[in-house]
């Protein structure tokens, strides 16, 4: 429900249920960002005239990843003082706990070693192409814990606030605070990466420059992240008082690898047109 002043959110995170069995939004949401990559990735993959079988081991070794890095990030990065008193608790993903930095480490390892052993080619080539769907992916994802009304921000007066109702049983609506909807700020960020990526994949010779597209994707997610840290509530009580908290200090390595890279590849690129010169 809308408000002039705030928007009332608190949908149902159960999206239908098939007897005993509830299907939620979130899960809904990523896998259907995962269908929506893995598309894409096969229309790239076609680009390329690589074998039609690549898109599929693909898939599956990258669902693999994002599920495993992401859970064992939650565990290490947010929640160990918990976790190592109830270690078999790790294993059980269906109870929530996910976090991208760790996800984000597990599709690095992954496009590693599938550029080594299944594409036989560089881990930028691969990467660049990997990072184009990931975006979509973390853009959707961010929907997903919208739908949950989770990792949201800190109290706002701007009129596009959220008042999450979940996090509130039994609290009257008038006073419960006023929230930065920062599921949207990041589904937005990464959305607007995708359509960079995608147009530089397409449109021009991005592809050619290997790490150029894996470059712009560090720096440009790892940066929103960063800055949207600032106005979203902390995920685990240890954080309080930090300045600056856990998702901003996983999120450092990255900007700066992201960095690197495109000074990597604007380097290369110099000396390429440098050697053409001489040449001609």
């Amino acid at each position: 429900m809308f408000d002039l002043l705030y928007v009332t959110w608190n949908p149902d995170p159960v999206a239908f249920s098939l007897g005993a069995v509830s299907v939620r939004w979130y899960g809904l949401i990523y896998a259907t960002g995962f269908l929506i990559a893995i598309s894409i990735l096969s229309r790239m993959f076609k680009r390329d005239k690589c074998p039609e079988d690549w898109a599929d081991k693909y898939f599956i070794y990258m669902v693999i990843a994002v599920v495993v890095g992401s859970r064992l990030g939650h565990v290490f990065f947010y929640d160990w003082a918990y976790y190592r008193n109830h270690l078999l608790e790790i294993f059980q993903v269906w109870k929530g706990g996910l976090a991208s930095h760790g996800g984000t480490i597990a599709i690095l390892i992954a496009v590693w070693l599938m550029a080594k052993y299944m594409c036989k080619k560089t881990f930028l080539w691969l990467a660049d192409r990997s990072f184009v769907i990931c975006s979509v992916v973390a853009s959707m994802i961010r929907i997903g814990n919208l739908m949950n009304s989770e990792i949201y921000g800190c109290e706002t007066t701007l009129p596009w606030g959220f008042k999450f109702l979940r996090d509130f049983p039994g609290v009257p609506v008038e006073l419960v605070p006023i929230c930065h909807p920062t599921q949207i700020y990041e589904s937005l960020a990464y959305l607007t990466l995708f359509v960079l990526l995608m147009w530089l994949y397409w449109r021009t010779d991005a592809a050619k420059k290997e790490g150029l597209l894996t470059g712009i994707g560090f720096t440009w997610l790892f940066v929103a992240r960063f800055l949207i840290e600032f106005i979203k509530n902390d995920q685990s009580d240890f954080e309080a008082g930090m300045v600056l908290n856990m998702g901003q200090l996983l999120s450092i390595p990255f900007i700066l690898f992201g960095i690197g890279l495109l000074v990597y590849v604007w380097q290369k690129d110099k000396k390429a047109r440098q050697i053409t010169s001489a040449k001609s």
